[in-house]
């Protein structure tokens, strides 16, 4: 009797919603005739407007139907039964991860009488779940101007959703950073076509994740995105995180070729001058504006392999950025012409060879300070492609690729040990991949199976700026033998720091797995979906050292 108990509560707790865990859609129903009887063994068909995707379905005992893993889009649902007039819906809108009824009242009369009404007349309240949050659609993604395109600054639409209260992030204005219902910010899952996009390491966004000094390293371009989904008090099925889950649904190409193409800009000719950025040096002497170009530019473009069976979409984003870091800094004075320190004010040979490289600029700002302008870069591509084939109306396959890759170099790095001087910044080269797999097979008109499988790869290192100069050849010993790159972090009492971090040199790796399968079946009344998600453990390296010396 206990087994016979369990058996019946493990069955029980996988009887959930047949939604959970998808990047894809539900439409579902339950047609009646004039009287409110139920009409079993009507057909119901279910078509995508924009692809040709054709599923079919019939109703149950009670009537009921539901067509699972249907892909985001426009779709028209055709009703049929003998002794009855054919019911056509259209415009029956399917969003990321959501389920949209479709009850339909058949009249008497012949098959060939059409009744057609509009989707966009149907129930707007969401009746199937208990879920909080949001969707944000494409056409909300390209209407609202975002800063630096970073699909994250659109999740604070969603209610519940706010800056995250632990300040938890390595480099301040860090990309993907927010609270859902007071989370941590680092308690949210991010899915990207339904395969996990988390960096295992830190558990941000892998894409749109800083770089140094909350600089993007990749960006998911805002062109391919079609739906986000931020949920909260979601189905257990999700799992992993306390927080939100983030399901982001890319764009596929349809019947038609569509595309784009643009280029944001700016420039430091249209902004004003830092405050710490004078007009004019101490001697008065003019002193250069602080530098300051972004451009952000890209295309996408989508389309028919074979019409209503294959399709591709591509898209591309690059940015370049060229900026001065202006900050303030006490350096040393000397008998330099400048009024910096010059070899001669040394006596230790080393010193003097060190002085000879000019380490510390002119107090231009007289005294013994100086407006420090740090030369600064981020050059960044990321891109995306994606594949959608139809074998036949029972077997679905989708394939996704992200290929992200960029070098930055930025002052003041990670932590205060920072140095802010120009030549010590910190040089880090980010690259991402993302893969994304999906099969779904349709097993008569009541069962449908979904494998996926994902893949994810992190791979970013901190270097100092001047790793190609060895403190050998001035004569300073800094004891790494081959590892001789880059001058160590000086401390000089009173003045900034020579050299970077004492954290770089380093580099981490970070590669994730992951293997889901989900099996719904409708059976009468009841909606079953028993499924698996794998992850193995993530594969982790890293590599580091650390030099530093104080006088």
């Amino acid at each position: 009797m206990k087994r016979l108990v369990l058996a019946i509560l493990v069955v029980l707790s996988l009887a959930v919603a047949a939604n959970a865990q998808t990047f894809r859609g539900t439409i579902l129903g339950t047609v009646t005739d004039s009287s409110g009887l139920a009409v079993a063994g009507a057909t119901v068909t279910v078509k995508n407007t924009d692809t040709g995707l054709l599923r079919t379905t019939q109703t149950t005992a009670d009537g009921s139907y539901a067509v699972t893993e249907l892909p985001i889009g426009t779709y028209a649902v055709t009703i049929s039964q003998s002794g009855f007039q054919t019911s056509v819906t259209t415009d029956v809108a399917v969003n990321v991860a959501g389920e949209r009824r479709v009850d339909v009242v058949l009249k008497p009369g012949q098959v060939s009488e059409r009744v057609e009404v509009s989707g966009t007349e149907l129930p707007q309240v969401e009746t199937t779940s208990n879920e909080l949050g949001g969707v944000l659609t494409s056409l909300t993604v390209q209407d609202i101007p975002v800063n630096g395109r970073d699909y994250t600054k659109l999740i604070f639409l969603n209610p519940g959703v706010a800056g995250s209260p632990d300040m938890i992030t390595d480099s301040p204005g860090s990309f993907g950073v927010f609270s859902m219902n007071g989370a941590r910010g680092r308690s949210n899952n991010f899915l990207l076509d339904g395969t996990d996009m988390n960096d295992g390491y830190r558990n941000d966004p892998a894409i749109n994740e800083a770089g140094v000094f909350g600089t993007p390293a990749t960006i998911l371009p805002i062109d391919a995105v079609a739906e986000v989904r931020v949920i909260s008090n979601f189905e257990p099925e999700y799992g992993r995180n306390a927080g939100a889950v983030v399901n982001i649904v890319t764009k596929s190409g349809t019947n038609t070729f569509h595309g784009s193409a643009a280029e944001y800009f700016r420039n430091s000719a249209l902004d004003a001058r830092n405050y710490f950025n004078p007009v004019k040096d101490a001697s008065g002497n003019p002193n250069p504006k602080a530098p300051f170009h972004n451009n952000q530019y890209g295309g996408s473009l989508g389309g028919p392999i074979i019409k209503d069976r294959t399709f591709f979409f591509l898209d591309y984003e690059g940015q370049q950025e060229q900026v001065g870091v202006v900050t303030l800094a006490t350096v040393p004075t000397g008998s330099a012409p400048d009024g910096s320190l010059s070899p001669s004010d040394a006596s230790n040979q080393v010193i003097k060879n060190l002085l000879a490289r000019h380490p510390w600029p002119a107090p231009n700002l007289g005294g013994s300070s100086a407006s420090v302008v740090s030369p600064s870069f981020n050059r960044l591509s990321s891109m995306i492609a994606k594949i959608d084939h139809s074998f036949n109306a029972s077997n679905l396959v989708t394939g996704r690729y992200f290929f992200g890759d960029s070098v930055q170099s930025f002052p003041l790095a990670l932590t205060a040990t920072g140095g802010q001087l120009p030549g010590f910044n910190t040089f880090t080269p980010t690259r991402v991949q993302l893969v994304s797999l999906s099969y779904v097979h349709t097993i008569g008109y009541s069962k449908v199976n979904e494998l996926r499988f994902g893949w994810n790869r992190f791979a970013e290192g901190f270097f100092p700026a001047d790793q190609s100069f060895h403190p050998s050849s001035i004569g300073l010993n800094t004891g790494t033998g081959p590892a001789d790159a880059g001058l160590p972090i000086i401390l000089v009492s009173g003045v900034a720091q020579l050299g970077a971090t004492s954290s770089v040199p380093r580099h981490r790796f970070d590669s994730n797995i992951q293997v889901l399968d989900g099996f719904s079946w409708k059976f009468n009344k009841h909606d079953f979906k028993f499924g698996v998600d794998y992850h193995p453990a993530p594969a982790f390296s890293s590599i580091s050292t650390s030099i530093s010396a104080a006088g």
